[in-house]
């Protein structure tokens, strides 16, 4: 069984040097949890400057799809960077990009019979799309968000994400007519969860704004940055039913939670909720920038020049989606369905071993833990979680945190029962070193 190999400590001395650099010279906007310098990826493996292996459950925050340098995808890039790396999908026709768009209409992403895909190169791009496409065909103004909701940093976006003041703070302004209602948490709501956050939004329409004045609905069918947050299976269901009663627009938001990574190729078919536009980019196409906007054709009929991208779609990210369908087709997403079960079923005796856990939620190869201060108060406990993630990376796994005081897996899709099984191993063995002390 491969385990990962660490020389303590950490960072090594070549890691130190490019961390060095880093502090130098790039922005200090961005977040690390913990000084990782990645110098090569292969499958869940991510290799260091100074010979470290970790075990990677990130993938690139749940971005490389099919793995670090699947060889399908790597294949696909070279032919396509050989044959054209540019041409400006905006202005001119390539096949390699219509050719997506055709598959991607096919995969049943949105209600109705026709699609039509725009593309983009990132998640914050597809959701402001999705934003100036509901307004323009709507002819209204307003959007209706949720809090813990993430959809992008751009201005936008940036409206309607609700996740952490840090992203917000500094920044007002931000985009008029964005409304937040809470979305529903079945572990601090119980069966009222839906009930309650719908109460809410009912309330907003009815002081707030007037839901014939409301372009779209922007929802997670799972919250991703906001804690994997799984709703009860009717809340979407009742969003629909709203939006079909005042003439809204539907949108998920699938950046995280799509292609794949629910075990189902889009997170709303467990519930089978049909949105009239989904957004999507992360794993698209397995570590290259690539957003897209999915909607019916009869919604996608806005005029040239209304919205457009330079470089979105472009013909090697194109090659490098086309690998990823063909790999996420060919049994990817069932894998997905299985690996998550068996992750699921190791991490649950962590729960139930520390009180501090509060649970296990989530979909196929999209799970977390909640670490909190007590079961009674259920308050977040980021600061253990923050130690939890340290104490992981000294021992060569890597995860992530999301929410308040939650704890990711989103290893890529390729990923083993094995790698799960050590993963899970190494994860125990950092919670009871650091929920004793805590």
């Amino acid at each position: 069984m491969r385990r990962p190999k660490i020389h303590l400590p950490l960072p090594g001395p070549n890691a130190q040097r490019a961390i060095a650099r880093s502090d130098e010279f790039i922005s200090t906007s961005y977040t690390r949890d913990y000084p990782l310098v990645a110098e090569r990826g292969e499958g869940c493996w991510i290799y260091d400057p100074d010979g470290n292996e970790f075990l990677d459950m990130t993938a690139g925050i749940a971005v490389c799809t099919t793995g670090h340098c699947h060889p399908q995808v790597v294949a696909a890039i070279r032919e396509q960077a050989g044959k054209l790396v540019h041409m400006s999908g905006t202005d001119f026709f390539y096949s390699v990009q219509s050719r997506l768009a055709q598959r991607l209409g096919e995969l049943g992403a949105v209600r109705g019979d026709h699609h039509r895909v725009y593309f983009c190169n990132s998640g914050t791009e597809a959701n402001e799309a999705v934003i100036k496409l509901a307004r323009y065909k709507t002819r209204r103004q307003g959007i209706v968000a949720f809090l813990g909701g993430f959809h992008g940093r751009t201005l936008g976006t940036l409206s309607a994400t609700a996740s952490k003041v840090v992203h917000r703070r500094g920044f007002s302004p931000l985009l008029p007519g964005v409304f937040h209602a809470p979305f529903p948490d079945p572990m601090r709501h119980g069966a009222d969860a839906s009930a309650r956050a719908l109460e809410h939004l009912d309330a907003m329409f009815a002081r707030l704004i007037a839901p014939d004045e409301v372009a779209a609905i922007l929802v997670e069918p799972i919250q991703g940055e906001g804690g994997y947050v799984v709703p009860p299976d009717d809340f979407l269901h009742e969003l629909r039913r709203r939006c079909d009663t005042h003439g809204i627009l539907l949108a998920y938001d699938e950046v995280q939670s799509g292609l794949g990574r629910t075990g189902k190729m889009f997170a709303w078919q467990h519930v089978g909720a049909e949105p009239d536009i989904v957004a999507l980019a992360k794993g698209i196409a397995s570590g290259l920038p690539l957003g897209a906007m999915i909607a019916r054709a009869e919604l996608m009929d806005w005029p040239p020049g209304s919205h457009a991208s330079t470089f979105g779609g472009n013909p090697v990210a194109c090659a490098a989606a086309h690998a990823t369908l063909d790999l996420l087709l060919g049994g990817l997403v069932d894998h997905a369905h299985h690996v998550g079960e068996h992750l699921r079923r190791l991490l649950m005796p962590c729960a139930r071993e520390h009180v501090r856990i509060a649970e296990v939620r989530g979909r196929g190869l999209m799970l977390a833990l909640e670490i909190v201060r007590d079961r009674a108060s259920l308050a977040p406990d980021p600061d253990a979680r923050q130690r939890i993630l340290q104490g992981c990376f000294e021992r060569g796994l890597l995860l992530l945190g999301c929410g308040p005081g939650a704890v990711r897996f989103c290893p890529a899709l390729v990923v083993s029962e094995e790698e799960a099984s050590v993963a899970v191993e190494i994860f125990a063995e950092v919670l009871r070193s650091v929920l004793a002390k805590a």
